[in-house]
């Protein structure tokens, strides 16, 4: 057994779904790897999620840092076409505008749980927000 990226070996010209540090998502065929374990994907897809809803951008081939690659798995290409029951497709900009709305409304939910924690004493994280 390899403990090195030769594992990958096994998954050259085959459908795979990656997941980044980042939280993106990416589906394609992985063309070529080196030993760093950086990656050449074809047919690119990103598909992203909101809520019940997703959509897919095509980005053609992908070159992904290996140290960004928080998930690999292959696709089974019998189940590729299966989309579970909540979701549906949609337009990506559909999809953005309801991700920019999520995103909001975690937000308001961040800052009023912070401050019902500096009510209580404690210290609270401030997501990169700039403090004055």
């Amino acid at each position: 057994m390899f403990t090195t990226a030769a594992q990958l070996l096994d998954l050259t010209d085959k459908k795979l779904l990656l997941v980044l540090r980042d939280g993106r998502k990416l589906i394609g065929v992985l063309r070529s790897w080196d030993q760093f374990a950086n990656l050449m994907l074809q047919e690119t897809v990103e598909r992203i999620y909101t809520k019940d809803v997703y959509a897919d951008i095509q980005r053609g081939i992908y070159i992904v840092r290996g140290e960004n690659v928080l998930l690999l798995g292959e696709i089974d290409l019998d189940k590729d076409d299966y989309i579970p029951e909540p979701y549906r497709k949609a337009s990506p900009e559909e999809v953005h505008q309801l991700h920019l709305k999520e995103m909001q409304e975690s937000k308001r939910s961040d800052k009023t749980r912070q401050s019902k924690l500096k009510e209580l004493g404690f210290e609270v994280e401030h997501n990169g927000e700039i403090l004055l």
